[in-house]
């Protein structure tokens, strides 16, 4: 009886844990950004220092389930108002809080204006398609083709397009101020990048970002250090991990062109593993080492 009430118990437990939210972990980066962190993705908030003058931008606004929590982790740091959110990619993990948190009835401490919402040209598009099925109240109200900068908290605020890496709408973003770069799902430290061909994604438009991020940082001494860069989902970076992160994705996919130019299909390809050495650090269960060959080989060959 013992046994099998131990493992009703541990049963009950992982049921509980699983319905529980993921936990959110609020790091400052420097000067006045900080980084919102969970396993469902991180929000870059930048905050200012002159009350009642100031206030708060973000870069994303996380899922809509994680919503409340981030507004309340939001208001630990800052008690201004929320006036700008830049989306870096219409994903739903990137962009299912604009709703809530560009709300001004959600918000007691909301005064106008309103909450300005930028996203790339595409990100536009593909949010207020019919088939999307996302509420007009969360699409961008700004948009822009390649760059948009601005002042904001007293620093530059540069956003940068990368046209056709993870899809054709990514940004990043750069507090030159702070000297803090925010890479949305550009760069991740929890898996290989998803190169969403559908969406207008490539290979070759995803190395071309990652190096463009490279040309943004600076390290500090020895490549370490200097320009911190928050990624779209994992730990807090800088320079060294988007070079390492950028020479397995270049590795890889001169691997895969070594083999098409060998007349190799696509399964045979896939048969000669060229990411072996690199799935155990970054192949995931809803992005694996095969499926990134697919995306590489069928972006390689329709170029």
């Amino acid at each position: 009886m013992r046994v099998v009430a131990s493992i009703l118990l541990l049963g009950l437990a992982a049921l509980v844990s699983a319905q529980e939210p993921a936990p959110l972990e609020v790091l400052k980066v420097r000067g006045n950004v900080y980084m919102v962190a969970s396993p469902m993705g991180n929000v870059t908030v930048q905050v200012g220092r002159d009350p009642g003058h100031d206030g708060v931008l973000l870069v994303d606004s996380g899922p809509a389930a994680s919503s409340g929590r981030i507004l309340a982790e939001i208001r630990k740091l800052t008690a201004e108002p929320i006036r700008y959110i830049l989306n870096t990619s219409a994903d739903a993990d990137h962009t299912g809080g604009n709703e809530q948190i560009a709300k001004p009835d959600a918000r007691p401490y909301y005064v106008p204006p309103d909450v300005s919402v930028f996203g790339h040209d595409n990100v536009l598009a593909r949010m207020s398609a019919p088939e999307s099925g996302v509420p007009a109240a969360a699409w961008p109200t700004l948009t822009f083709y390649d760059t948009k900068v601005f002042e904001f908290n007293g620093e530059t605020v540069q956003v940068f397009a990368e046209k056709n890496a993870h899809t054709d709408g990514d940004s990043v973003v750069l507090f030159r101020g702070s000297n803090v770069l925010s890479a949305g799902d550009v760069f991740l430290t929890t898996g290989y990048p998803v190169i969403d061909l559908k969406r207008g994604g490539s290979i070759q438009g995803e190395i071309r970002a990652l190096n463009h991020i490279l040309e943004l940082t600076v390290p500090h001494a020895m490549q370490e250090g200097g320009t911190m860069v928050i990624p779209g989902h994992g730990r807090l970076c800088d320079q060294a991990d988007v070079v390492e992160y950028r020479d397995m994705l270049t590795i890889i996919r001169d691997r895969v062109a070594d083999l098409m130019q060998k007349g190799k299909s696509l399964e045979e390809v896939k048969a000669a593993r060229p990411t072996r050495d690199y799935d155990r650090r970054y192949s995931t269960t809803g992005w694996t080492g095969d499926m990134l060959i697919d995306a590489i080989y069928r972006s390689l060959k329709g170029k």
